[in-house]
């Protein structure tokens, strides 16, 4: 560690928690702590007093990076940029989470989605390196995904919102999907509340014989499958809660090449990996936003 780098601040803000810390660089994390995702007041109030008493213990912050669930602003020209748009959290809309952090640090701040700085994160140090097109996709609470393409990350009109992606029903399956927009999109059949209101457990709790991960397998595969026949990304990276079931990314793989059938180039084995920054990747992701906005 270089005791002379700059200190930065780094927030991971999640639908159920804020993940906050202070780095140097990704092999000097200097200290995390974390916050549950309450009212946007209480929230940033937690972590602006921590960050604050962190850099009086670690040296002055240089800038801060924020991955933030979403919908979130990121167009910096929009009088909106920072404020959180429709989300499912009515206490959060129209949240503004850069302005306050702003304000009291008095630092430049990098925003970007958390799953667009996770994918940073594994594209600059983690799994998906020297990759020209990669794909981050977290599977947890609900589903979301970032896109790497030349290096930066994909945004249009807003964010790209993966988990929202309409996919073909299994034969055995006919639950109806938790989604509140699209009932049955990716998100509504697959992530953890669709999980929970299906079986009435999580998929890692579920018993070794049960068909519950074959299915989720299954539609994972063709969101795999889908960013392959859109982008040809040389990773997709899955992370988040419920990949921590046992053999699932295996299941993934497996059902990605069968939906493929061998047309694309990229093998479904060496193409869908694990992160190589384990859990820490939207930590990181916040630090890469931070050292970007203090143009390093």
């Amino acid at each position: 560690m270089n005791p002379a780098a700059p200190v930065y601040a780094c927030v991971e803000g999640g639908g159920t928690k804020f993940v906050v810390g202070v780095a140097r660089s990704p092999e000097a994390v200097l200290e995390t702590a974390r916050f549950p995702t309450t009212t946007p007041g209480e929230t940033l109030g937690a972590v602006i007093s921590w960050l604050v008493d962190a850099a009086a213990r670690h040296g002055p912050l240089a800038a801060a990076g924020i991955g933030s669930f979403g919908p979130i602003e990121l167009d910096p020209g929009s009088p909106q940029w920072g404020h959180v748009l429709n989300t499912p959290k009515p206490a959060w809309q129209g949240a503004d989470v850069c302005g306050p952090l702003s304000a009291a640090l008095k630092v430049p701040v990098g925003l970007d989605t958390d799953v667009n700085a996770a994918a940073i994160a594994e594209h600059r140090w983690g799994a998906a390196q020297a990759q020209r097109v990669a794909a981050y996709i977290t599977v947890g609470t609900g589903i979301g995904g970032g896109m790497i393409v030349g290096g930066a990350p994909v945004q249009g009109l807003t964010h790209p919102e993966i988990g929202h992606f309409p996919v073909r029903r299994h034969p055995r399956d006919s639950f109806p999907g938790v989604c509140a927009v699209h009932g049955d999109c990716i998100e509504g059949l697959a992530a953890g509340p669709a999980i929970i209101a299906r079986w009435g457990a999580s998929l890692s709790d579920l018993p070794p014989d049960h068909p519950g991960p074959e299915l989720v397998a299954w539609y994972l595969g063709q969101l795999a499958v889908t960013l392959q026949a859109a982008l040809e990304p040389g990773r997709i990276v899955f992370g988040g809660g419920v990949l921590n079931t046992p053999g699932l990314l295996e299941g993934i793989r497996r059902n990605a090449a069968a939906i493929g059938a061998g047309y694309f180039r990229g093998r479904a084995d060496q193409v869908i990996v694990p992160p190589g920054l384990g859990g820490r990747a939207g930590l990181l992701g916040a630090l890469a936003l931070a050292m970007a906005a203090a143009g390093r």
